[in-house]
């Protein structure tokens, strides 16, 4: 990396109203250049140092579950490390969560750090707002490669338009889920789409409950991905609806009990 240092990203970039509009009516919006390719490699070296780092599985991927295979999975790296606490809490980032959900205010659910592995296995059709115990729909992901990737590394794919459907189905990411939800989204008609291509420090948001998936990684490099995901000021912690919900309460929202304020240490606000 040389001389590569972190930059600051208090510097906003706007959103078009045309990705506004294409994100509130497909439910997702590429936006292209979010990092520069100036910035991207002191913020990569980070990022993979803080997440081999903070990595907890052992298993070979021949061992794992459906789940397992899809991708090394860390979370809430910004807590455990000073530089990525840079990265998470970005004006940047917070100003484009704010202006495609149309709020004043967002703050941080969590963040993840999304490694698919050289083979890889594909990522089950999934609603990520089925773990997130709030009462608003105001919540979205930005998915961004730290490297340049094409379909053949594991594309994220959307079903355009899902997210009106709200919640769908009571499963979480499986073999399961995707079954169910791939026959949901045929027999809805949502089209299928996902970019053919994205330059690393381009990003991806998507609404909490569109559904997405990704397949597998067919080339020998890692795919890197570093996630955020942002909901609107003002939600409330609603009472779980799953064992999945419980745990994020528990982990992400401090143990804030239903109808409290999510806004606990671990969900600050970033713009």
């Amino acid at each position: 990396m040389g001389t590569a240092v972190l930059q600051e990203l208090q510097q906003t970039i706007a959103v078009s109203p045309e990705q506004v509009n294409a994100f509130r009516k497909d439910g997702h919006t590429l936006v292209k250049g979010v990092l520069s390719a100036d910035e991207i490699p002191a913020y990569r070296k980070a990022i993979n140092d803080a997440a081999y780092r903070h990595n907890t599985e052992t298993k070979s991927l021949e061992e794992r579950d459906t789940y397992g295979k899809a991708f090394l999975q860390i979370m809430n790296l910004w807590e455990a490390d000073e530089k990525l606490k840079q990265f998470t809490l970005a004006k940047r980032f917070a100003r484009i969560a704010a202006d495609l959900l149309g709020v004043n205010n967002v703050r941080i659910y969590h963040d993840q750090a999304l490694y698919k592995e050289p083979g890889g296995g594909f990522t089950p059709w999934h609603q990520d707002q089925y773990y997130w115990p709030l009462n608003t729909n105001n919540t979205v992901t930005m998915w961004m490669p730290l490297i340049d990737i094409d379909e053949s590394m594991g594309m994220l794919t959307f079903a355009s338009g899902s997210h009106n459907a709200g919640f769908v189905e009571n499963v979480a990411i499986s073999d399961k889920s995707e079954a169910i939800l791939e026959k949901f989204i045929n027999d809805k008609g949502f089209k299928v789409t996902r970019a053919k291509s994205m330059k690393a420090g381009d990003a991806t948001w998507h609404y909490g409950w569109t559904l997405h998936s990704a397949s597998g990684n067919k080339s020998d490099v890692t795919r890197e991905v570093m996630t955020v995901i942002y909901f609107a000021d003002g939600a409330s912690v609603t009472a779980p609806q799953n064992e999945h919900q419980e745990n994020d309460r528990i982990s992400w929202l401090g143990g804030l009990e239903p109808g409290k304020m999510a806004a606990s240490t671990h969900n600050p606000l970033v713009l």
